[in-house]
């Protein structure tokens, strides 16, 4: 069976994974705040018949209001812990909080919520909800990392992740503390050791100013990702998507074996990402 996975832009992926269809951070108009979106628009059947949204924290490029509106106000929202009576205020009725380690079921999906390393506080004067990313497991497993830095805990998915969905930049000229950029993010693909790493989080937002537009248009930080990738981690197929653009990731065959190895293989434990 094939996952597909399509990146709209900025931190919005499209997971449609054993017949369940889910989107990360919704993003769908072509202004966020002060932000324009410099990418193609997200044609309306990328974002239909939707069954839960993963909200990765709080921030206006992340959890945009009129995004999840045009959603549906009874859509299934699924975010971290301590946003969810800030989004039923503004009209959201189906929200579930998540605290790392916490995990929840969106049909055959497991959703588990893992650690970030980012500001969660929604500004200027909102509430406050850690960051968190999210490890799908189905016939696939994804790792969607919201918004982070460098962790630790990264290890942990090692191996036991097909597709890992990894922040290269941002909108600005610069990335402050709490960020991948693609040396990092290139860090990360190692430690996480995926099948595949699609480089999210560039080319779609940026503030209108046209040298910041230009800059922001370029993907020099998705390819220059892509090059650190091969070279600490050769292992890793990097895929770079344009926004809109959409892959489908097979599940491998299973390696031969020697008739001398023939013999029931031992249960894996429990994965510590549950």
């Amino acid at each position: 069976m094939e996952a597909r996975i399509a990146w709209l832009g900025h931190a919005t992926v499209l997971m449609e994974l054993d017949g369940v269809r889910l989107l990360t951070d919704p993003v769908l108009h072509r202004r966020v705040g002060p932000l324009v979106r410099i990418a193609a628009g997200v044609p309306s059947h990328q974002h239909e018949r939707i069954d839960a949204v993963l909200l990765s924290h709080l921030h206006g490029d992340h959890v945009d209001l009129p995004s999840l509106r045009r959603l549906g106000r009874d859509v299934r929202v699924v975010a971290p812990a301590g946003a969810g009576a800030w989004l039923r205020a503004r009209g959201m009725r189906c929200v579930e909080e998540l605290a790392v380690s916490e995990s929840t079921a969106v049909g055959p999906l497991q959703v588990v919520a893992v650690p970030a390393q980012h500001d969660g506080q929604r500004l200027p004067h909102g509430p406050s909800a850690a960051a968190i990313g999210f490890v799908v497991r189905g016939t696939h497993s994804v790792y969607f990392a919201g918004d982070t830095d460098l962790l630790d805990d990264m290890e942990r998915f090692a191996g036991g992740v097909d597709v890992a969905l990894l922040p290269v930049a941002g909108w600005g000229p610069t990335l402050g503390p709490g960020h991948l950029d693609p040396a990092r993010a290139a860090q990360a693909a190692a430690r996480i050791h995926a099948r595949v790493a699609i480089p999210i989080h560039w080319g779609t937002l940026a503030v209108p100013l046209p040298p910041l537009i230009n800059r922001a248009r370029s993907d020099e930080p998705a390819q220059r990702f892509a090059a650190l990738v091969a070279d600490a981690a050769p292992q890793v197929e990097v895929r770079v998507l344009a926004p809109g653009e959409a892959i489908d990731i097979a599940r491998p065959a299973p390696a031969l074996r020697s008739p001398a190895s023939e013999r029931p293989a031992r249960s894996p434990g429990p994965s510590s990402a549950s």
